[in-house]
């Protein structure tokens, strides 16, 4: 799906357009009104006074996305409160969002945003907050508001004019990648399982210029990876791994590698999880689509910058076929790993995309995201994702462009100790750590399979999905990873 904001830009009007939307600014003290932009004192003078009133009498003091609705005789005004000021960035999106917000709680269809700033930065942020926050996924539902949700319209208006698309260019490419992973991790897994979702991954040969590459179960075996596989052989859907690739940069610069679990469903395998809550397990595959999510953005954006993005696409079931807790299987590098849990199967689809990856590609840095332990929301919660890394400036970089775009990411530990809980009395390694330091076990797992390049790995378990609605990030699948990556190559990763 997409949003359901229809987004355009044209010059400042000489008077207000109703029904309208403008700012008014905190005015820093609490005794004093608050400050109303050049186009909303317009449109209180066209008010008589009405929206000057209605800030008294309601003791509106302009939050950062706070909103008043003044009713005239001309039309509806919405002012929006941006706090003591506008700043590009996350600020600016997040007032997109709250103009969105404002536009479903007015049952506004059609509306005017007033921005008096020339800011490009500002504007164009503005508008993929509004769009972001907009977004629908309503692909299964048959009749009614849920079929066919309300399509919005939203003019932004400011001395750019239509300039402003141009800036907004590169931000809607972002807001694609966002949407696509979006849908791809509210998917049911009847209808997205790894072969469709493959098919789904060369769409973006036409869509935005990627060269995909689909390997099937046979050419996987041919590699060696028998871990990858061993995760998928209970299931009926077979197994695939997807390669994009993105040649932005300079001819044989060494490229950036962003690596995805996708397990498009996941019962726990042989250790099969309970009941309750399993159908969540739709969405085990976020980090795949964030991946995939990001690649698109990132082409999208024609990023000058190498960058490769590979998933891995299995679906865990349990039948006769399944691997068994006490397996040991023979990874692509050569190392054996004893199967003690098989819900602990992501990092088995990790081990061996990351080896493929070094084998095939030798690429500087490597970074991969996963919805990969529970560990990790008893950790942080749904703030911040797990940040695991073998490298200081990875890790710095990838924190910062968390900042920057919200994604937040908190670095987390490793180290011999955790490691030696992975020792097994058969294998090369045991695939689980026992009960304590589940996320960092499993990250020193996955750190086993670097040989030493640059790496860092993101659990998102707690970040995937959301409870609850955020400014631009509605409930549901977030498409978390997507702008946190495309900024990270942004930044020159």
């Amino acid at each position: 799906m997409t949003s359901t904001l229809d987004l355009s830009f044209a010059p400042q009007p000489t008077k207000p357009a109703f029904p309208m939307l403008a700012f008014a600014f905190a005015s820093g003290d609490d005794k004093k009104p608050p400050i109303l932009s050049e186009s909303a004192i317009q449109a209180d003078a066209a008010c008589g006074g009405a929206i000057t009133q209605a800030i008294k009498d309601t003791e509106f003091k302009a939050s950062a996305g706070s909103s008043l609705t003044v009713r005239c005789a001309d039309g509806a005004v919405v002012i929006i409160g941006a706090g003591k000021a506008f700043t590009p960035g996350k600020e600016a999106e997040d007032i997109g969002g709250h103009i969105t917000a404002a536009l479903a709680k007015n049952s506004l269809i059609k509306a005017t945003l007033m921005i008096d700033s020339d800011d490009a930065a500002i504007i164009s942020g503005i508008g993929l907050g509004a769009v972001l926050a907009a977004y629908k996924f309503s692909h299964y539902f048959t009749k009614g508001d849920k079929a066919k949700p309300k399509q919005r319209k939203l003019t932004i208006t400011s001395p750019l004019g239509r300039k402003a698309l141009t800036a907004f260019k590169a931000e809607k490419e972002l807001a694609e990648g966002v949407f696509l992973a979006r849908d791809l991790v509210y998917e049911p897994a009847n209808m997205l399982y790894p072969e469709s979702f493959a098919k789904r991954c060369k769409m973006l040969e036409n869509e935005c210029g990627l060269k995909v590459e689909v390997l099937d179960e046979k050419a996987m075996k041919k590699e060696g990876m028998d871990l990858l596989l061993s995760v998928g052989q209970g299931s009926t859907k077979k197994s695939q791994m997807v390669i994009m690739r993105w040649d932005g940069g300079k001819k044989g610069e060494k490229p950036l590698a962003l690596i995805g679990k996708g397990v498009c469903f996941d019962t726990g395998g042989i250790s099969i999880k309970p009941a309750g809550g399993m159908e969540d397990m739709k969405w085990d595959m976020g980090g795949a689509a964030a991946v995939t999510g990001a690649m698109r953005s990132i082409a999208g954006r024609k990023l000058k910058r190498n960058v490769i993005g590979l998933i891995g696409l299995v679906e865990n079931m349990p039948d006769g076929n399944a691997t068994r807790p006490g397996d040991v299987v023979k990874s692509m590098s050569g190392q054996t790993v004893e199967i003690i849990n098989t819900d602990a199967e992501g990092r088995l689809v990790l081990a061996d995309v990351l080896t493929y990856t070094l084998r095939h590609f030798e690429p500087e840095k490597m970074v991969n995201l996963a919805t990969l332990t529970g560990a990790i929301i008893v950790s942080l919660g749904k703030e911040h994702a797990g940040l695991f890394s073998n490298d200081d400036d990875l890790s710095g970089a990838i924190t910062a462009a968390g900042l920057d775009t919200g994604e937040k990411a908190w670095r987390m530990p490793l180290g011999k100790d955790y490691d030696d809980l992975l020792k097994s009395h058969i294998a090369d390694m045991k695939n689980i750590g026992g009960r304590w330091a589940g996320s960092i076990t499993a990250a020193c797992f996955l750190e086993r399979f670097v040989e030493g390049v640059p790496w860092a790995h993101i659990d998102i378990a707690g970040m995937a999905w959301a409870d609850k609605s955020r400014p631009t990030v509605p409930s549901g699948g977030t498409g978390y990873g997507v702008r946190l990556l495309t900024r990270f190559v942004e930044n020159g990763a």
